[in-house]
């Protein structure tokens, strides 16, 4: 009698669990079966030898654990806001093999941040199929303009004269464009800033622009020969002076991807542009902004000049010299 007893307990523990094994299996299998089926029928449907290919693809019933399906977006409109003032990103940029790949990547960093209109100047005699393209499909809110430097004003092989500052004609054009588009007395808020496309961006700087009043500033890494160059701020919050080592007497001893502007500064200054002649390496930024403000009038912004929100971290040039004089790749290839 005993033994009935351990046999009934033992039947009554097992019984459950094998029925509640049996519901879940079907349960999570059956689905499966009919999506196997549903395809297969399809194919015959549709295609008829096609039912073979969905066949093949069920025919291991005892592999299949679950299914997935992604859908995989190319573009998507960036946000927008009503409240928020728009930031005019103005980028000049040139014809070279790693162009494509630079505002491939700055076009996905504009792509995160709100209230972005990007004014890209192409250093060309018209606009570029490449560059017309990409902007197309960044789904970006953008401006595409052109402007060629005149020969005598460009690089010269692999050197480059000093005082021959590059970008500063797209910068201009991109400036008086904005004078053209927007009224000076117009209610819409806006700041403009330059990114050069050799440049890498933390999402944070926009934010930080987005309040500028006159003129923000803040460090830039990895230029002048330093780790960064920044400016000097006291304990008061004001710019008092430039760390940086490259002639640090410059009026504004800062990079171009250090400081932003507010649009309305900017159009109430029309003669307020990058000057090309007559100024020295390193003194492009200091020709607009003396045009523009006092050292008094900058507002320092990311933790008053301690954090590091922008990189020039600049693209290596790629090794192509396997191509030859007539090329091996196909030169039809966008890269």
């Amino acid at each position: 009698m005993p033994k009935r007893r351990d046999i009934l307990a033992l039947v009554l523990i097992v019984l459950p669990w094998t029925l509640l094994i049996t519901v879940w299996h079907q349960s999570t299998v059956a689905p499966l079966f009919a999506i196997c089926k549903d395809v297969g029928g399809e194919g015959k449907r549709e295609a008829g030898g096609q039912a073979q290919d969905s066949k093949e693809y069920c025919a291991s019933d005892k592999d299949i654990v679950e299914v997935v399906r992604t859908e995989y977006v190319y573009t998507r409109p960036p946000p927008w806001s009503d409240i928020l003032p728009t930031i005019h990103i103005i980028t000049p940029t040139y014809s070279r093999p790693v162009q494509k790949a630079e505002l491939t990547r700055l076009a996905n960093t504009f792509l995160h941040v709100p209230n972005l209109h990007w004014i890209l100047v192409e250093d060309s005699q018209r606009r570029t199929p490449l560059v017309t393209r990409l902007l197309r499909e960044t789904g970006l809110n953008y401006t595409h303009l052109n402007v060629e430097t005149p020969v005598n004003y460009k690089l010269r092989g692999d050197t480059r004269d000093p005082r021959i500052p590059r970008g500063t004609m797209q910068r201009n054009l991109a400036l008086r464009w904005l004078r053209e588009t927007f009224n000076v007395n117009s209610s819409q808020a806006g700041i403009v800033y330059f990114a050069d496309d050799d440049n890498s961006y933390s999402l944070e700087v926009f934010e930080e622009m987005r309040s500028t009043q006159k003129v923000s500033v803040w460090p830039v890494a990895f230029v002048g020969g330093l780790r960064y160059e920044s400016p000097k701020v006291n304990a008061t919050g004001k710019v008092y002076g430039w760390k940086a080592v490259f002639d640090p007497h410059r009026p504004f001893a800062i990079d171009m991807a250090g400081f932003a502007i507010n649009l309305r500064l900017i159009l109430s200054k029309p003669q307020a542009y990058f000057k090309l002649r007559g100024v020295k390496g390193g003194y492009q930024e200091s020709s607009l902004l003396r045009e523009l403000v006092t050292l008094n009038d900058l507002e320092p912004k990311a933790a008053n000049c301690t954090k590091i929100l922008v990189w020039h971290t600049r693209t290596e040039k790629p090794v192509l010299v396997n191509e030859g004089k007539k090329g091996f790749t196909d030169p039809k290839v966008e890269i």
